[in-house]
């Protein structure tokens, strides 16, 4: 069950916890297993799952097995972060994927994790984890380690009170390393994170400034862990800039 307050589920909990039963790695499920992911009675998960379904959020196939419906895609277009930042972004995504022909993604912050809400990959380009809608550990990511360097002070305490998952040998498990990269990001206006989800591969990011200059996304090309990252920072910084102008930053405005 997602939910973790003492009182009894209500209504509302117990929706979520059904459509929180769907992940990327089993996006169909039948009822008795959202009965079982979601914690909640086989009669109850039938009576959610069938109001569900008529409203459009999830949809049945033929073999009576459920999906995540269009209309709740429709609802999560309209988030904060969702239509109009990737409209922005799109064009110099597809300038950078043009210049390097591997991994593009952009990301926002959502507490210790970033949500990947934009990727574009070509099919000689590494092999990466991330989906378009999935989550990762911000510590642990290019894009992570530069929206939570120029997060709030509380947001970024939270995430260094840990613990901080590891993935590879080379992931920043300790909180003090991590400040101090935090700190060399804010200085360089780039990060780097070499091979900390997969030794394969690194990632090079920059931040994405709204009209406040408030950083509210950052985007990242992830590449063969042997490529000189140095080569991609002007690339992926030009691009960020780019962005950040569309969506009327003034520091983008002024830099050259």
């Amino acid at each position: 069950m997602r939910h973790s307050a003492p009182r009894p589920p209500s209504v509302v909990d117990r929706v979520l916890d059904l459509l929180g039963a769907f992940t990327a790695e089993r996006p169909r499920l039948t009822l008795s297993e959202l009965s079982r992911r979601a914690g909640l009675p086989l009669s109850t998960t039938h009576r959610l799952a069938g109001e569900l379904t008529r409203r459009g959020a999830l949809v049945r196939d033929e073999a009576g097995g459920y999906r995540v419906g269009l209309w709740l895609w429709e609802v999560a277009s309209l988030a904060p972060h969702g239509a109009e930042l990737r409209e922005s972004a799109m064009p110099f995504l597809e300038d950078l994927y043009e210049a390097t022909h591997q991994n593009v993604q952009l990301a926002v912050l959502d507490g210790p994790e970033v949500v990947f809400v934009e990727r574009i990959s070509g099919r000689g380009a590494v092999n990466v984890v991330t989906r378009v809608g999935g989550r990762l550990p911000a510590h642990a990511t290019g894009v992570g380690q530069v929206l939570l360097a120029h997060a709030p002070a509380e947001a970024q305490e939270e995430v260094l009170a840990g613990p901080l998952k590891t993935f590879t040998p080379k992931t920043i498990g300790e909180p003090a390393r991590l400040r101090r990269v935090l700190a060399d990001v804010r200085r360089d206006g780039y990060a780097i994170s070499d091979g900390q989800i997969e030794l394969i591969a690194l990632s090079v990011a920059a931040p994405v400034r709204d009209a406040t200059d408030k950083v509210v996304a950052a985007i990242s090309v992830v590449v063969p862990a042997e490529t000189d990252p140095r080569t991609l920072v002007p690339a992926v910084r030009a691009a960020a800039r780019g962005i950040s102008r569309v969506l009327g930053a003034p520091r983008a405005s002024s830099t050259a």
